[in-house]
């Protein structure tokens, strides 16, 4: 069954998480992992109002999304985001 990451993230250095940006996409692939959204328009329906960076990624299942999220070379690519932003990340299973 599926499993999907929800990340919310404050950017304080846009330009320095562009390093970041560039690298982790093809890491997530190698993971089988797709990302669903991105920085697109987002509206809160319920709650306070969201004004941090959300982004969607489905992995396989949630073996496969621990894989990636504690794989030396993305843990080598959060070094990155250091001082550029904050990340707020949950995994989650999809239903079956």
């Amino acid at each position: 069954m599926s499993a999907y990451v929800i990340i919310r993230i404050k950017v304080t250095d846009a330009e320095k998480l562009k390093e970041y940006q560039k690298v982790v996409p093809s890491i997530i692939e190698q993971y089988e992992g797709r990302i669903l959204a991105r920085g697109s328009e987002l509206v809160s329906l319920e709650g306070p109002q969201e004004t941090r960076r959300v982004v969607m990624i489905e992995f396989p299942d949630l073996t496969r999304e621990k894989d990636f999220y504690c794989s030396e070379v993305y843990t080598s690519a959060i070094a990155l985001r250091e001082n550029a932003a904050v990340f707020e990340s949950i995994a989650i299973d999809g239903l079956s």
